[in-house]
This record gives C-alpha cells, structure tokens and sequence, in this order.
C-alpha cells in the first residue's frame, strides 16, 4: 500500500504521458492482462485509456486490472487511469 504522498508523486509523474493501452470491446482478458503485467514491468507506472464500448468505466477497469495484476490504481479520472507497480528486477521510480 502507497501513501497519499507516493500517490501524489506518481500522479505529478502520470500528468504528461499519453496512454499506451485502451480497453476496448473485448474488455480485460488474459492476454491484454499479460501486455499491461509486461509493461509494468518494464515502465512501472502506465496510463491506460477505457473505451465507451468496453462496458466499464475507468474505476471499474483499474480495479479489476489491479486485483488481477496485484498493482496499485493511482488514478482514475474521465476514461483514464493509471497504474502503479514496482519493478521486481529494475525499479526505476523512486518514491518519497
């Protein structure tokens, strides 16, 4: 579990980057699960953007994503949302 602070800093870190996934209407299945688990490996924090015809809204998604992957949902605001996940091998993202 993160901070108010942590989540704060990661937010200030999310404001500038563009989503590298949409869930569509397919939904959240097994292999968008694995693309969104590599990535936040590799990147550690991701933004994602939820579709209109995905039947969920961005709440929704981060939560199921987050129980699945075991991430911490920063943000989720609009048809966005963001992602949180130390890295297991590199940590990149220093928090306070």
């Amino acid at each position: 579990m993160i901070t108010s602070k942590q989540r704060s800093y990661l937010r200030s870190l999310a404001n500038n980057m563009a989503p590298i996934f949409q869930v569509g209407k397919d939904g959240i299945e097994d292999n968008f699960l694995k693309q969104v688990k590599d990535a936040l490996e590799a990147r550690e924090l991701i933004k994602i953007a939820v579709l209109n015809n995905s039947g969920y809204d961005a709440r929704e998604a981060s939560d199921i994503i987050c129980e699945e992957l075991g991430c911490e949902g920063i943000q989720s605001i609009g048809s966005k949302l963001v992602l949180y996940k130390r890295s297991s091998k590199k940590p990149k993202i220093e928090l306070p």
